[in-house]
């Protein structure tokens, strides 16, 4: 196998890593900040970027218009499923918040087949063409924006929870949920609004990749799967690590892809990355019941 070949896969899978990097780093917020993992982060993005299609073909709003549109449509799905969580499970556990977000997953994807069809949508690029040249490897301007969009995003999230009040409120919320609100902390604006902007940052996540992606809604809806497995690097904690898992993750199914025996098993690397560093956070349990 050719390194150049290789390397060219792998560049090339930067632009997805940039993706699942994204999503990776608002699941980081969501379970840092709202203890939940939710599973319809990316099915909120793909149903967003879908509305926006619709409203840019069927009604004739300018392109810029439907993105804009589309990315409010995915705040407010996301809010909205934020706004029933933080009124009916504020005292569950994490695990029962982040199962209940299963409905609206397969709610969405639901929807979109009855709205807009199974067939494939027909996204106009946002952004398109090559940026510049690594080593004679063409790096487009999609792999730019979503590894850009990724780490801003986590440096923003970043800044704001060390630097501003809203910040300092939200961590008090998260490690001390009850001691929050007794002293005056407004919990539920404050979770709703983390969904809406979690819920925002995938539909213009999407927005992007879509275009150069199988653009059907079962196909951007399971971008969750990787995401997750990126964000499970960090422990669903540090947005470093979620960007960096992301990253990882879409170079190493970029140069897969470049190498014949793993075309196979290239759709599996996420399960396998997920189950990989499941077994290595429970070594310390198994090498002492082992002994």
């Amino acid at each position: 196998m050719n390194a150049g070949a290789l390397l060219q896969g792998a560049i090339a899978g930067l632009a997805a890593g940039g993706v699942y990097a994204a999503l990776a780093v608002t699941l980081t917020l969501m379970s840092r900040l709202v203890r939940v993992v939710n599973f319809a982060q990316a099915a909120t993005g793909m149903f967003a970027a879908f509305i926006s299609v619709w409203f840019a073909d069927k009604l004739g709003i300018p392109l810029w218009l439907a993105t804009v549109a589309g990315i409010i449509v995915g705040a407010l799905l996301s809010a909205a499923i934020g706004w029933i969580e933080a009124t009916w499970l504020s005292e569950a556990d994490l695990n029962i918040r982040s199962a209940m977000t299963v409905g609206p997953l397969m709610l969405l994807m639901a929807l979109s087949y009855i709205m807009f069809g199974n067939k494939p949508k027909p996204f106009t690029p946002l952004i398109q063409g090559p940026a510049f040249t690594i080593s004679g490897v063409v790096v487009s301007w999609v792999t730019v924006a979503t590894v850009g969009l990724a780490v801003l995003v986590a440096l923003c999230a970043a800044l704001l929870l060390r630097k501003t009040t809203v910040g300092t409120k939200l961590r008090a919320l998260s490690d001390r949920p009850t001691t929050a609100e007794l002293i005056g902390i407004a919990s539920k604006p404050l979770s709703v609004g983390v969904w809406a902007v979690t819920g925002a940052i995938s539909a213009v996540t999407i927005l992007v990749i879509a275009p150069t992606q199988a653009n059907d809604a079962v196909s951007l809806s399971m971008l969750i799967v990787p995401a997750s497995a990126a964000a499970l690097l960090g422990g669903f904690k540090r947005l470093d690590l979620a960007v960096i898992g992301g990253l990882l993750l879409g170079m190493i199914s970029g140069a897969a892809a470049q190498i014949n025996e793993l075309a196979l098993i290239r759709n599996f690397i996420s399960f396998l990355f997920i189950v990989i560093l499941l077994l290595w956070s429970q070594r310390k349990e198994v090498w002492d019941a082992a002994r």
